[in-house]
């Protein structure tokens, strides 16, 4: 009795709001949106009751974690405060304490209600940008927009909050309106990188589309009327597709990001993913999926062929083509075939994927209008850009090796598949087989992934000993070494990183630079993730439930750090030799987050770096840096965005609009000429690459492409220079454990 009492005492303040508003809010709620309401509540237990209990650093869950919970929730249903009023808030605003209390409780009243609310809300949007934009704009009028969306408060009456749409609607219209009048007038239009005014991605869109009517030289000459017409029509078509999208998202998806409200509280990076959400994981993380090699867009009249993977079941066929719309699906001959015209893209998806070796068949409406069957056998589909490729360099008489690596993937479920270690490992073996004389290892924008794949690389480069320590929420230290891997590559070493370079990638960097191995070039740091997560299976957890699928999560529960005792956390990795790139003035990565675990630092590991001295290497760079004009023009462009980057009103004047947009045009064009650079270095394919470029043009064409990129890339051309500079030293002794080509 006396647990009881003590249980509704801390508890009383949601019982008393929970019994006054449960009787109003249940009319409110659909009755199909109710039916599993048990599958919500084991879910929010059993995320808590982890999260709680294995969580490397876990929060007190009171009324201070509920109000950051709370925050973040609200800011996540609308970050551009378009779909609630200020009353919406208020009613709201009676749960911002008592989120802690209801997670105990289970109760869901809370969720229940912001989930009525925002579809209600987006419903009633869909009427006013309908509404909006179909009449013409008054660009003559003077006044803009406000987009600080931090700063600005919620629309206190539908009025307010339909002229908020009505200003939003008019810059999208305005910024596609000056692009055609540019382009009938036969200017160039400048597609500017920097800014974003439109999350809808009709800027995107826009500038495609604005590229092909360029290059199709329009003949007519339309009126003002009809190009502004044309731009609302643009801004329709963009939100109606958006809207539809939304549409497509059922209660358990708004569930998810109320989850993740709670789940991401602890840190940035522990996550809840929901079944669909886990395949798309499994899948990024191990660079393959098993499937027919299409991706899909939902379209009114079913699913649209919106691209075929080169290499693909789909793509090898040759029945299908891009344009297509799937109608219905089928698992053999004789079952009848799914309707899948209106059916959320996520499941229609499911019905398509499969097992390798099985067979799906495709009811299609083919782009000249005729209807046919077609048979697809299932296969493993590799998506090529996720693995690691290598290219050689030739500087002159000097001959390099690049190998750029997306992220360190790995199939935990079939580890015999591919990974980065083996495939790292294939690729120095052969660039050592064309006579490289040094390596640059591009781990510019790799997000990490496994922390074993990074622990067993670092030795095919370093010899044998620590490169990792880790530490658990309970105190225990772990270090990590590679284990006695032979040295692949004992030669010039040069990383190359940025600030997306984060976890497994910061983990490599920071061993290499630790050891004195080689050289980290790149931003002034990299992220500054120095996390480890483990992915929880939910379903191994609970075999016995009857609500199907649970997903997975993903929890924060160790730290690493860096073999000389510090953390990557926060910090990153500070590089060796900073080259100025379009992030220089803008502090970003974990530092920048508020719920980022903070820095700290252990005792350093045994270890003996190489005898190895920089010094005159890293001071030649710097000179040759502080005077090379393509990147003084990059830090130009770097202060540019620095001094753009909080711009948050736009005009919405024509004229005052179009002024503004010829001084950053002229800027943007003065920057175009970042990208056309030639450093007048030579890229070839490895001898194997070459042998399948013969059977796979596709392929070619993606390496031509990406030496292209290469062959305008300074930090490249300064990673040769720097490698060429680390050849002149006297080499360190090379460590008696070497690698035998012969004995992979």
């Amino acid at each position: 009795m006396n647990t009881i009492w003590a249980f509704m005492k801390r508890n009383y303040k949601v019982i008393i709001l929970l019994l006054a508003v449960s009787a109003a809010l249940w009319s409110f709620i659909p009755k199909k949106e109710t039916e599993d309401p048990e599958k919500d509540q084991l879910l929010l237990e059993l995320v808590a009751y982890l999260m709680e209990r294995t969580h490397y650093d876990p929060p007190k869950l009171d009324d201070k974690f509920s109000q950051q919970v709370y925050t973040e929730y609200i800011k996540a249903l609308d970050p551009m405060k378009r779909y609630f009023l200020q009353s919406d808030i208020d009613e709201f605003s009676k749960y911002e304490l008592l989120i802690d209390d209801m997670i105990q409780l289970k109760e869901l009243s809370f969720f229940d209600l912001t989930y009525q609310r925002i579809t209600a809300r987006m419903n009633e949007a869909k009427d006013i940008y309908s509404e909006v934009l179909a009449e013409p704009f008054d660009y003559t009028q003077e006044e803009s927009f406000d987009a600080d969306y931090d700063k600005i408060g919620f629309a206190k009456t539908p009025a307010e909050l339909k002229d908020r749409w009505r200003k939003q609607l008019k810059l999208n219209a305005l910024s596609t309106l000056t692009d055609n009048i540019k382009i009938q007038e036969g200017k160039d239009v400048v597609e500017e990188e920097e800014e974003e005014v439109d999350e809808y991605g009709n800027t995107v869109e826009k500038a495609k589309d604005a590229k092909k009517k360029k290059d199709d030289k329009p003949k007519e000459i339309k009126s003002f009327e009809q190009l502004e017409k044309e731009a609302r029509e643009s801004t329709k078509k963009s939100l109606d597709e958006y809207f539809d999208a939304l549409n497509d998202l059922e209660r358990k998806d708004w569930f998810s990001v109320y989850l993740n409200s709670i789940v991401e509280r602890f840190d940035p990076h522990s996550f809840y993913f929901a079944p669909e959400n886990k395949e798309k994981f499994d899948a990024s993380m191990s660079g393959s999926i098993e499937g027919i090699g299409a991706v899909l867009r939902k379209k009114t009249e079913g699913v649209e062929i919106n691209e075929l993977v080169p290499g693909g079941p789909a793509w090898r066929g040759k029945e299908i083509e891009v344009g297509d719309i799937i109608l219905k699906v089928a698992q053999s001959k004789d079952e009848e075939p799914i309707d899948v015209v209106g059916v959320r893209l996520d499941n229609v998806v499911k019905l398509i994927k499969g097992k390798k070796g099985t067979t799906v068949y495709l009811t299609i409406k083919k782009i000249e209008g005729t209807i046919k069957t077609v048979a697809i056998t299932r296969e493993v589909i590799e998506f090529e850009e996720t693995f690691a490729k290598s290219s050689i360099i030739e500087d002159g008489a000097n001959r390099y090796g690049i190998i750029q690596l997306p992220k360190f993937y790995i199939n935990f479920e079939n580890k015999d598949n591919r990974n980065a270690f083996t495939d790292v490992q294939k690729e120095i073996i052969e660039l050592k087989k064309q006579n490289v004389d040094g390596i640059i290892m591009d781990l510019r924008n790799n997000g990490g992934g496994s922390l074993q794949t990074v622990v067993d690389m670092l030795g095919l480069f370093s010899k044998e000993g620590p490169v990792v320590q880790v530490k658990s929420s309970r105190g225990k230290q772990q270090i990590l070494d590679d284990k006695g891997t032979p040295i692949v590559w004992d030669g010039p070493l040069v990383v190359m990183v940025n600030n997306f370079s984060a976890s497994a990638s910061e983990i490599f960097a920071a061993a290499i630079q630790d050891y004195k191995r080689g050289l980290i070039i790149g931003s002034k740091h990299t992220y500054g993730k120095g996390t480890v997560q483990n992915l929880v299976d939910l379903n191994e957890l609970l075999k016995k439930q009857p609500f199907g699928d649970l997903g997975a999560l993903k929890i924060t529960l160790q730290k690493f750090y860096r073999i000389n005792g510090g953390s990557t956390q926060r910090e990153g990795v500070l590089s060796d030799i900073v080259l100025p790139d379009r992030y220089s003035y803008i502090d970003m990565g974990e530092r920048d987050m508020d719920n980022a675990m903070p820095w700290d630092k252990i005792d350093r590991a045994n270890y003996t770096p190489y005898n190895n001295d920089f010094s005159s290497v890293i001071n030649k760079s710097k000179s040759r840096i502080a005077g090379h004009d393509q990147f003084k023009l990059i830090d130009e462009n770097a202060q540019w965005i620095n001094q753009r980057k909080d711009e948050k009103s736009f005009t919405l004047n024509l004229k005052k609009y179009e002024a503004k947009q010829k001084e950053v045009d002229e800027k943007v064009k003065k920057f175009k000429a970042i990208s056309k650079y030639n450093n007048h270095l030579t890229f070839s394919s490895l001898p194997s690459e070459i042998e399948r470029i013969k059977t796979d043009t596709i392929l070619e064409q993606k390496r031509d492409r990406w030496h292209e990129s290469l062959g305008s890339d300074v930090y490249v051309e300064e990673g040769v220079k720097i490698l060429n500079d680390i050849k002149q030293l006297t080499t360190a002794p090379r460590n008696t454990k070497t690698f035998s080509d012969k004995k992979l």
